[in-house]
């Protein structure tokens, strides 16, 4: 067989990463947390998950009913945060803050593990904050947020992993995007290994500080690489960004 001829390589390396860049949507969370997030915001970050049909967008609580009468009927799901970004909030808020979000409408709760406690030794206070938000969730989907950036150790990223699956999660997240180390491929290999051996249906979602194709295909060989080919799907893997769908856009060659 002859070799491919420049411009064939350069058209079948475009449609792969077309492909890699269509999958990168289908699995995001795009999100809004920012200090400044306003109504006009949450309608605009909306529109442009609709269009692009992402999986969900992430959005302070406050603004879950208006982001759940916006995205009725495009199967774009509606997330929000709990307990987030500290995780220390007292548990009666952030259980409160969880079934005000609820009875919005939302479809998943992030939620931050109370991963100072826990790194303290007060499990107790991490099992608390997990089960309450789980029982407010009902059968929605919860992640569990462990700020993996703040746990410097790696077995520590092992311990919390566990423990957040053993607690009722759905999904473990890297991060909440608000500390100076976010999501790195090192602690996703560490999470996505320790649902792999956990052998329960969770998924794996990478949270702060992807920016680019390139970034997103980091995530995606891991998750493929531990999980099996095919894994990363909107039911099993989330990406959390902001930015990330206007460089997808170019690979793609639309405009979200």
């Amino acid at each position: 067989m002859p070799p491919l001829t420049g411009g064939l390589r350069s058209g079948l390396m475009d449609d792969a990463a077309r492909a890699r860049a269509e999958l990168a949507i289908a699995v995001l969370d795009l999100t809004d947390l920012s200090a400044d997030a306003s109504e006009a915001g949450a309608d605009a970050l909306c529109q442009r998950a609709a269009a692009a049909g992402t999986a969900a967008v992430c959005i302070w609580p406050a603004f879950v009913a208006r982001c759940v009468e916006h995205l009725n009927g495009t199967g774009v799901r509606v997330a929000t945060v709990i307990n987030f970004p500290t995780g220390d909030e007292p548990l009666e808020r952030a259980t409160s803050v969880a079934a005000a979000a609820v009875a919005a409408g939302a479809d998943e709760l992030d939620v931050v593990l109370p991963y100072r406690a826990w790194l303290a030794g007060d499990v107790q206070v991490a099992a608390d904050m997990l089960t309450a938000v789980r029982q407010e969730a009902g059968d929605r989907v919860m992640k569990v947020i462990i700020e993996s950036g703040s746990l410097t150790d790696p077995a520590a990223i092992d311990r919390a992993s566990h423990f957040a699956i053993a607690n009722g999660a759905d999904f473990v997240k890297t991060s909440t995007g608000k500390t100076d180390v976010s999501a790195t491929p090192e602690a996703a290999e560490i999470i996505l290994e320790a649902i792999d051996v956990s052998g329960r249906p969770v998924g794996f979602k990478a949270s702060g500080g992807i920016r680019t194709l390139a970034d997103a295909n980091v995530y995606l060989d891991l998750a493929e690489t531990i999980m099996g080919s095919g894994w990363p799907t909107p039911q099993t893997f989330r990406f959390g960004a902001s930015g990330l769908l206007r460089e997808l856009s170019v690979a793609t060659g639309h405009e979200y």
